[in-house]
């Protein structure tokens, strides 16, 4: 049976329809309001208002739900690696052993990136933010592969460019931290895993060996698993609007890396460090620095705790949890400033004000303290988010273009100044 939505504007009255959701999520309508009334909706950032429908994640931020194409994220984060939550999010469905393999050894054929993109990356210099490097190796694609701009590509075509940027993102990640090293860049080899071949080339140094130890990389896989996809956020939001205007796959992901490196965005883990190095500057202080926390009146709030979109608890947060105390344990780190993430941590597991609000440490708080651990400076771990990040936007952009939905165009209230005529400059 349909339902309907009745908008009454100065006494007349306008009839929408009620979606409903395959997880029971009921939207109004209002594709056909403003033909009809001549009236749009208001909603600054577009925190109401749903831009499409999407079988890829489900997020229930009351209960604390985060899925991929149905199954929990504790399950794929437990059992599964980044590469085949890479295929289930962008395909729809897990990989037989064959698909898997297939996938995987394609994206291992693409790791090596055209020599001419190193010419690119000696032409920043060392200082550029990783993030801004990134954002510009990944358009610099479309140069190399001229094809991937025509939007009538085969389905076959776009497949290889879904392989090839998956493969080169941890090159172009990599050797931006190198570069701004001032190190010479590591190629990719067939290492043992993706995350074992990214850690190769961040942290090889010439003649001397490099060892990945297995807990690290898989706690880095993890990571990039929790990361994947997080629904209608602003950076996957940015990949599908800039996808709308048939805008190739590379400059769409281009523009969701420089949304997510926004601070609002992507930016929350090296804040979480931040206000770690901060603290430790202080004199190491957790009890007073939690009291600050709890006081309405002090201006300092504690990063990484809580969530703008989980008002319970963060799902991934236990998760990460076990694998960060399993990194520090394994690599035996000696650093004050992850001393202080414990007192913190141990404080507000434990004290009621924390308890009772659900402010517990968030993905952000732990995924901080793991790339603190690997010796990830601050500047990248943003680069780290929108690796992990890259399955949601491909997928978001695959489904956005598959439903052949509209350029996006969002409508605007005018505040400014009425019609008045120009006045010569001699005259003003």
């Amino acid at each position: 049976m349909s339902i309907n939505a009745e908008i009454k504007v100065n006494g007349k009255s306008y009839e929408l329809p009620v979606v409903e959701g395959t997880e029971k999520e009921i939207a109004i309508d209002i594709g056909k309001f403003r033909s009809a009334s001549g009236l749009i909706t208001l909603d600054f950032g577009f925190k109401n208002t749903g831009s499409t429908k999407s079988a890829i994640t489900f997020l229930d931020g009351e209960k604390g739900i985060l899925r991929y194409r149905g199954y929990p994220i504790d399950q794929l984060a437990e059992k599964s690696s980044f590469l085949e939550v890479a295929y289930l999010l962008i395909f729809g469905s897990l990989p037989v052993k064959d698909e898997l393999e297939n996938f995987q050894e394609s994206i291992y054929e693409h790791t090596l990136v055209h020599e001419d993109i190193k010419k690119i990356l000696d032409g920043f210099p060392s200082n550029a933010h990783p993030m801004g490097v990134l954002s510009s190796l990944i358009c610099s694609l479309t140069a190399f592969y001229p094809e991937s701009l025509d939007p009538s590509s085969s389905w076959k075509d776009v497949n290889l460019s879904i392989n090839r940027i998956i493969a080169k993102i941890t090159t172009f990640a990599a050797w931006a931290h190198k570069h701004q090293q001032g190190h010479p860049v590591n190629y990719p080899g067939k290492y043992e895993d993706y995350t074992a071949d990214l850690l190769h080339m961040m942290f090889k140094l010439p003649g001397k060996e490099y060892e990945v130890k297995p807990v690290v990389s898989r706690a880095l896989d993890q990571l990039l698993i929790l990361h994947a996809d997080h629904e209608q956020n602003c950076s996957t939001s940015t990949v599908r609007i800039v996808g709308s205007s048939h805008a190739s796959m590379y400059a769409s992901v281009s523009a969701g890396i420089n949304a997510l490196w926004g601070p609002l965005h992507g930016g929350a883990n090296q804040a979480v460090i931040e206000m770690l190095e901060a603290i430790k500057a202080d004199g190491g202080d957790t009890d007073k620095w939690m009291a600050k926390a709890k006081d309405k009146d002090d201006p300092f709030r504690l990063m990484g705790f809580g969530h703008r979109v989980y008002k319970n608890f963060d799902p991934r947060a236990n998760i990460i949890k076990v694998a960060a105390d399993e990194v520090l344990e394994a690599l035996g780190v000696d650093d004050p400033i992850l001393e202080i993430a414990k007192g913190l941590e141990e404080v507000a597991l434990r004290d009621d004000y924390f308890v009772e609000r659900k402010l517990y440490p968030n993905v952000d708080f732990y995924s901080g303290i793991i790339y603190r651990a690997l010796g990830i400076p601050t500047e990248m771990f943003t680069v780290m988010f929108a690796i992990g990040r890259l399955p949601g936007w491909i997928a978001q952009w695959k489904e956005m273009r598959e439903n052949k939905e509209p350029i996006g165009r969002p409508r605007q209230i005018y505040i400014g100044e009425n019609e008045r005529d120009y006045v010569a400059i001699d005259q003003r």
